[in-house]
């Protein structure tokens, strides 16, 4: 299982984007990964296949209309791990003993 945290957005299109990332999320949404968007990226967890194809279906449409994207991707490969998008988290806040804001 993968977790992908990836931030993609057009250089080319001046300084608000928003509606380029929305279009972004439509397609993350629409492929029925688990996914948390923060405000600096957007973290899937899926098997390796899906994650890429839902990061290569974003660039497609994004570089479709925009000339220049800028892209960055980190990726947490653990075999035959599920649910970390939530359990690493949980994980921290069992040693704190705590809720944390996430």
């Amino acid at each position: 299982m993968v977790l992908l945290e990836f931030s993609m957005s057009p250089m080319s299109q001046g300084e608000s984007v928003s509606k380029y990332v929305a279009r972004s999320l439509d397609i993350i949404d629409q492929s029925g990964l688990p996914y948390q968007l923060t405000p600096m990226g957007t973290i899937l967890e899926g098997e390796w296949d899906q994650v890429m194809k839902v990061v290569d279906d974003c660039f497609k449409r994004m570089s479709a209309d925009c000339a220049r994207v800028s892209t960055t991707i980190r990726i947490d490969y653990r075999a035959g791990r599920e649910g970390a998008l939530k359990g690493k988290v949980q994980a921290v806040e069992q040693h704190l003993g705590r809720k944390l804001n996430t």
